[in-house]
């Protein structure tokens, strides 16, 4: 079972994103993210094999005294995997990638799923994950005339372990 580190966007400013999960959860199946049972969130680093010690240390000592992150987001961007994914890019992701240094800096990036690892990571908040091909032009046409301006205030951070979704440690960004 898999682990990640996650920023939790949990106030009223997630609005944004559930009505894009909402709207794009139209071109899926099913409802990939609410499916989830989780808040908005924007995945720092995900491993497949890590002791949980490890994990809850290197958060602690991260984010322990850190305050609330508010990230502004202006467009969708995607992944074309077997599933088109789609995604709220970040305006500016500068503090999203010191954050994602720090973290490689306390646990060894090679321990890290290859997406995650520093020469690959995208930062982003995902709005869909399971767009099957015959969606896919469709779904990027919404994409592309979506705005998707808003910003998230990201109120905690996360260990969890998933599939489903279990929150094994939280450290709350606090003012």
């Amino acid at each position: 079972m898999p682990y990640a580190i996650v920023l939790k966007c949990a106030d009223d400013s997630a609005a944004p994103v559930l009505n894009l999960w909402q709207e794009a959860a139209s071109f899926e199946t099913s409802p990939s993210m609410q499916a989830l049972n989780y808040s908005p969130h924007l995945t720092l680093a995900v491993y497949d094999d890590i002791a949980a010690s490890s994990l809850f240390a290197a958060t602690e000592r991260i984010f322990g005294d850190m305050p609330p992150l508010s990230i502004e987001f202006s467009g969708i961007g995607h992944f074309p995997n077997e599933m088109l994914v789609l995604w709220a890019r970040p305006a500016d992701d500068r503090v999203l990638r010191r954050i994602h240094s720090a973290i490689h800096a306390e646990i060894d990036p090679a321990l890290c799923h290859e997406h995650s690892r520093p020469d690959r990571w995208q930062p982003h908040c995902t709005i869909a994950m399971k767009i099957p091909a015959s969606a896919t032009e469709e779904a990027l046409k919404w994409a592309a005339e979506t705005p998707a301006r808003f910003t998230l205030v990201f109120d905690a951070v996360d260990c969890v372990s998933f599939p489903p979704v279990e929150i094994l440690k939280q450290v709350k960004l606090l003012p």
